[in-house]
């Protein structure tokens, strides 16, 4: 494989080899990632990146640090819409419209790497396999945020907390950020309160009856779920969303037909094979009056 290349101090190869194993970039691949990869550069906590109705052409790849997917109500309230983890892009579909449908804020320190949206064009005939696979990208996310609908629209407000943590947990597990029960979760509750609608005050005692009950503890920025199966059948939490088909697989090229071709039943030769090959006359449809 061609080198991974850190054209940035804090774009270190770790980061960017997230997205070669997430894209299952070629050899001949590896090179376009690099030159997008390399705009990267370090964004401090609590900016935003992305501002809601400000007209924007760009996709924003996240190789480092956590953000915010968010938009102000009327009354002033935040609505969460999702957490950006490293690996994950934000910018779509925002750039396809006349203004941005929503802001992103950094969480913590982060490394982000812009491409515009007349690059991602461009390689469309340059590089269509890496632009189709930059749009599946786009696709994970977007199945992230319809499952965020159905948490918020659906579910108890004891299932949201459990779900918005399993969630986490298994994001966090598929970047190496997670054992199997516990990470580290840089920033306050007031983030899952405006995630999943709920006031602080209701998911402090929520958490604490998942403490008591031995389900669930934070202490400090550390979470750990004790019985993350069980929380799985108490939140009805399945996996399929975080599981897309692996890009090697939706992109790989397609496997010779194996198995028995045939459009028509096999006749045999003689008057059968007259009969069919003559033309049939077809009876108009008659729709009732």
């Amino acid at each position: 494989m061609s080198a991974i290349v850190a054209s940035q101090p804090w774009a270190s190869a770790r980061c960017i080899h997230r997205f070669v194993e997430k894209l299952a970039l070629s050899s001949e691949e590896v090179p376009t990632l690099n030159e997008i990869l390399a705009t990267a550069r370090p964004v401090r906590r609590r900016q935003d990146i992305v501002t809601e109705g400000r007209r924007i052409r760009t996709v924003f790849f996240v190789l480092d640090g956590l953000l915010i997917r968010y938009r102000i109500t009327r009354d002033g309230h935040r609505q969460v819409i999702n957490v950006v983890l490293p690996g994950d892009c934000v910018g779509s579909p925002s750039c396809f419209f006349e203004g941005a449908l929503y802001s992103v804020r950094t969480l913590t320190n982060a490394v982000i790497a812009s491409v515009s949206l007349d690059t991602l064009s461009a390689l469309l005939d340059t590089k269509p396999r890496v632009a189709a696979k930059l749009f599946w990208l786009f696709s994970c996310d977007a199945a992230v945020c319809a499952e965020h609908v159905v948490v918020v629209g659906r579910r108890s407000a004891r299932e949201r907390i459990i779900h918005f943590f399993l969630e986490l947990l298994t994001r966090l597990q598929a970047i190496g950020l997670a054992d199997e029960t516990s990470f580290h979760m840089p920033f306050s509750q007031d983030v899952i309160c405006d995630a999943l609608g709920l006031s602080l005050a209701y998911v402090n005692r929520e958490l604490n009856l998942l403490a008591r009950e031995g389900l669930l503890t934070i202490s400090g920025h550390k979470v750990v779920l004790h019985d993350p199966g069980a929380l799985a059948d108490l939140a009805d939490f399945e996996q399929r969303y975080l599981r897309p088909s692996p890009a090697s697989e939706v992109f790989s090229p397609p496997k010779p037909w194996e198995g028995p071709w045939s459009l028509e039943p096999t006749l045999s030769p003689g008057r059968g094979t007259q009969a069919s090959s003559r033309s049939r006359a077809v009876r108009p449809a008659v729709v009732p009056s």
